[in-house]
């Protein structure tokens, strides 16, 4: 199985369309159709469903669709890897956010690599724990920032200087605007948004016995997208401190959660992965800006 002919696949699956995925790719029609027959009698599977104007995945085209990203974007990252290997003014780093407003300091410190190794590239994928945590394990990223202690049989880390502050975002003209703060039978039968992630451990935690009274309206993987909804008056947005913009103008608030319960995130790699000379120097630089801040 070639990698070119993995690209080809996956670019007629994004197209659902034979011709539009041969002039982007730039190769004949005949040509593109000779390599995914080969792939899918390689396969022994259909990988596709031919209409008239159009193409599908089969449930087995979905599943290589999936494993084939995975694939060409590990083979993308070897490449620029080993181009940049022996440049000692750039390379490439390949990091996966949690969303926080401490990212701060991950930006500081690219900030001040960047001036050391003016060549350097960084990719930024953004997700919750399990999203990025699964790419770091397939060795798509280089770091990670994670909002769970990572197991140190496992992972290399560093804590981030602060922990995150919870709390509700609503309306601003919401009856409920009118509290300092929110403690547990505040929020009890009020229809929550919050993260997957954070409904299972976080808020539990928190919540006690009265958790069995709390209703999940909806999950978000972004804050940005589940204070949308609350804006709305759907229901009230469970999230960190300063993602939300609660300015007089947003028509949004923010207000702590009490008892206080805080979150600390962690920059997080590979225990046994072998890094790359920028991904050692971003280390470097990492401990140099988190020492820093701390003094």
């Amino acid at each position: 199985m070639e990698i070119r002919t993995l690209r080809y696949f996956l670019a007629v699956a994004r197209e659902e369309n034979m011709t539009r995925a041969s002039e982007m790719l730039h190769v004949t029609q005949p040509t593109l159709s000779k390599a995914l027959k080969s792939l899918e009698d390689e396969l022994g599977k259909k990988l596709f469903v031919r209409h008239s104007f159009s193409i599908s995945l089969t449930e087995e085209g979905m599943l290589l669709r999936d494993r084939a990203e995975d694939l060409i974007t590990m083979a993308d990252k070897i490449e620029k890897e080993f181009v940049s290997f022996d440049d000692i003014t750039g390379g490439e780093l390949f990091l996966g956010l949690a969303e926080s407003c401490q990212i701060k300091y991950i930006a500081d410190a690219i900030r001040t690599l960047k001036n050391r190794c003016p060549k350097l590239r960084y990719h930024i994928t953004s997700g919750d724990t399990e999203q990025v945590a699964d790419k770091l394990q397939k060795g798509l990223l280089d770091f990670v920032v994670l909002a769970e202690e990572p197991d140190p049989k496992k992972y290399n880390f560093i804590s981030l200087p602060e922990a995150d502050v919870w709390g509700v975002v609503m309306p601003s003209d919401d009856p409920l605007a009118k509290k300092k703060c929110f403690r547990p039978k505040d929020l009890a039968g009020l229809p929550l948004f919050c993260s997957g992630q954070a409904w299972e451990h976080d808020i539990p935690s928190w919540a006690g016995e009265l958790f069995s009274s709390f209703r999940l309206e909806g999950s978000f993987r972004l804050s940005y997208n589940g204070a949308i909804f609350a804006k709305s008056g759907l229901g009230y947005l469970l999230t960190f401190d300063k993602l939300i913009d609660v300015s007089p103008e947003s028509g949004l608030v923010f207000r702590p959660l009490s008892p206080m319960l805080e979150t600390k995130l962690y920059l997080v790699w590979n225990k046994f992965q072998t890094h790359t000379p920028i991904a050692e120097r971003f280390v470097r630089q990492i401990e140099e800006t988190f020492r820093l801040q701390a003094m």
